[in-house]
């Protein structure tokens, strides 16, 4: 990233936003927060209170659905990508 008020990735970020805030109770909880990791940048999503359960899912298909389309989007911007949930 060059600036920090540049998104290196737009088209990754507004899937996982759009794709995490349908899938919650609390869509205006959500927050992406795009920071540089070793080898590809990382994506750490943030949800509200009692909705990291419902975004990771039963044994984590969820999550890692997530995971595969933000990867195909990050494709598009040129970027790997991670994707984290955070509490």
């Amino acid at each position: 990233m060059t600036d920090a008020n540049q998104i290196a990735t737009p088209t990754a970020v507004a899937v996982l936003t759009h794709v995490v805030r349908s899938i919650v109770d609390d869509p205006d909880a959500v927050s992406v927060e795009e920071t540089e990791g070793r080898h590809r940048l990382r994506l750490e999503v943030k949800v509200g209170p009692g909705d990291l359960g419902r975004v990771i899912g039963r044994r984590g298909r969820t999550a890692q659905s997530i995971r595969t389309l933000v990867r195909a989007a990050a494709v598009k911007d040129g970027h790997e990508v991670d994707v984290d949930f955070v509490d």
